[in-house]
């Protein structure tokens, strides 16, 4: 994206990877949740579909794949896989992708140019978000001799396009995809040119890949030491505890660990004492991914920005961490944590200034100046400032209170849901309620089923969740979905908040928009004050490292990646 591929031309193998990982046996995964499709591109199954398919952020691409490979050691540089030569134009108006000939699907018939044409075209038409608007910013698709195409790109389009479509745009097979059925739910296994084939199905318990032998990217560079397991199994849970002691049984190899109390008390089970478990501890160069309260701002209760406000200073991190969590988590402050993309603790520079000079009211002062810290209380659970500043807040924004009671501008009492999916979230989220209620607030928790929820959040039918959003060094095109003012409506976006500022949008336009990295740095930390500023989330906290339990029958390489662990780079130990 920015500057030069770190690699040469000739590498041979990604660093955190181990080109000489031995392949074969089988790794089991477990994830909580359901699934009734194996169908990824389709709103209609958009949040119930299988792990693994294609772009899992844990699992990779197992059975679709891209035009290119993503580096997890660069923050955005690509690198060959389908499309073995890439050429682009310094203003990024046009890229011309050179098919490799020995792309195959995995019954055997070539990836062709027109299976690339027909999947944008197909994805355009039928596909969900953001499959179904790439071709918004496409003017032309033309065939270049027998294994090229090109795409030129209209005036909606942005230096970051060129490579969204080379790695988040699936290759589907023409010759094996209906189009009159596309649209739909499937539980059929689907023609890929990944590394797996979709081997058995019950829906909702699990899934298993096989590893395809013919595999034809198996040598490439971008693909060395990858995909070493024979088979991958992904098992279904109702809940955490269910999927921790099917852990502890062995059922599962692996468990991606995120409740610190389980961690430092609960393995203490015989295989970890015999060293057959093993505890790994990773550390990453990215982000901390936010999690929080996200206040729904379609609701007018939320829509002041005063009364959000408000209510993340009636957060207690103190209480919260040291009662609930025994003291495990970091708070987290801003959008991009930990990285050189944040802007806590750094005042504006001339460039944010610039950018922000237009929208005056976007940045609180203590935002702009690199002051600003979240909420701090006493820890106590009962502190008075906290609960002043709140009481402060909301009565600039009309509110009043009697009978133990807070009333808004129009006389209704300030009452909300937060709805919830798990006992974790519900633990959370009643500590939190206990804190609004000593201001007259009531906050409910609704801890609802898997389809319930995902149903709820896709039509933003819910005044409050826990949302989590991902973080990378290479924030571009996913902030619309994320924050945009076009995104706030369309069913199934992450715009949780509902979200529809000029300033945020400008923002946006001028990250994607940046030709060096001190731009993009800027224009980024510009975006992270506007977020912050508008108390869209009450930020929670992070854990300070990756946190990762696996049977030591489970192997991985020396090297971490700049994005922490990479499961599709282990392996089984045939010893």
């Amino acid at each position: 994206m920015h500057g030069e591929p770190a690699l040469p031309a000739d590498y041979s193998h990604f660093p955190y990877t181990d080109p000489d990982a031995p392949k074969g046996g089988a790794i089991t995964y477990g994830v909580v949740g359901t699934f009734d499709s194996l169908n990824p591109f389709v709103l209609k199954s958009m949040r119930t579909t299988a792990r693994g398919l294609f772009l899992d952020g844990e699992f990779g691409n197992l059975v679709f794949e891209p035009l290119m490979e993503r580096s997890a050691d660069e923050p955005f540089s690509l690198y060959g896989l389908i499309a073995e030569k890439v050429e682009m134009d310094p203003e990024r108006k046009w890229i011309e992708f050179t098919l490799n000939p020995n792309a195959k699907w995995s019954d055997g018939q070539p990836v062709t140019v027109d299976d690339v044409i027909f999947s944008f075209k197909l994805l355009a038409e039928k596909g969900r978000p953001p499959f179904n608007n790439r071709m918004d910013r496409i003017a032309s698709i033309e065939k270049v001799g027998e294994r090229g195409l090109r795409f030129t790109f209209n005036d909606k389009s942005n230096r970051e396009f060129p490579l969204l479509i080379a790695t988040t745009m699936p290759i589907l097979p023409q010759h094996a995809v209906d189009p009159a059925t596309f649209g739909n739910a499937s539980l059929n296994a689907p023609v890929g040119s990944g590394p797996y084939l979709v081997s058995k199905v019950q829906p909702g318990q699990r899934i298993i890949y096989k590893r395809n032998p013919d595999y034809w990217a198996k040598d490439l560079p971008s693909k060395r030491g990858t995909d070493n397991f024979d088979t991958v199994t992904v098992e279904y849970f109702r809940n955490e505890t269910s999927l921790f002691e099917a852990f502890k049984k062995g059922i599962l190899d692996v468990l991606i660990e995120g409740d610190p109390i389980r961690w430092e008390k609960s393995y203490d089970f015989p295989a970890v004492r015999q060293g057959l478990v093993i505890k790994d501890r990773f550390s990453k160069g990215t982000p901390a991914n936010m999690l929080g309260f996200v206040f729904n701002t379609r609701r007018e209760k939320f829509a002041d920005r005063r009364v959000r406000q408000a209510l993340t200073e009636l957060f207690d991190f103190e209480w919260t961490n040291r009662n609930l969590f025994d003291g495990r988590y970091e708070r987290t402050a801003g959008f991009w944590d930990g990285s050189v993309l944040s802007s806590i603790g750094h005042p504006a520079d001339a460039r944010e200034r610039a950018l922000l000079a237009k929208f005056p009211n976007a940045v609180l002062p203590d935002v702009m100046d690199g002051t600003y810290r979240p909420p701090t209380t006493d820890g106590t659970g009962r502190d008075r400032e906290a609960t002043r500043k709140a009481f402060d807040l909301l009565k600039q924004a009309g509110y009043t209170f009697h009978d133990e009671k807070a009333f808004a501008p129009s006389g209704t009492p300030l009452t909300f849901e937060i709805m919830t999916r798990t006992p974790e979230e519900e633990k959370v989220s009643l500590a939190y309620a206990r804190t609004l209620g000593r201001l007259g607030i009531t906050a409910t928790i609704r801890t609802v089923d898997d389809a319930q929820y995902q149903q709820r959040l896709q039509t933003f039918d819910y005044d409050m969740i826990l949302g989590a959003l991902t973080s990378s060094l290479s924030p571009g095109n996913e902030q619309w979905a994320r924050w945009g003012a076009a995104s706030r409506d369309i069913q199934g976006s992450f715009n949780y908040p509902g979200a529809a500022e000029p300033a945020i949008d400008a923002m946006i336009e001028a990250l994607i928009a940046a030709r060096s990295q001190e731009d993009f740095v800027s224009a980024v930390r510009a975006l992270d004050r506007v977020l912050i500023s508008g108390n869209y989330y009450v930020p929670l906290y992070h854990l300070p490292k990756q946190w990762v339990a696996r049977w030591s029958r489970i192997k991985h390489p020396e090297q971490t990646s700049l994005y922490g662990f990479r499961l599709p780079t282990w392996w089984h130990d045939p010893k």
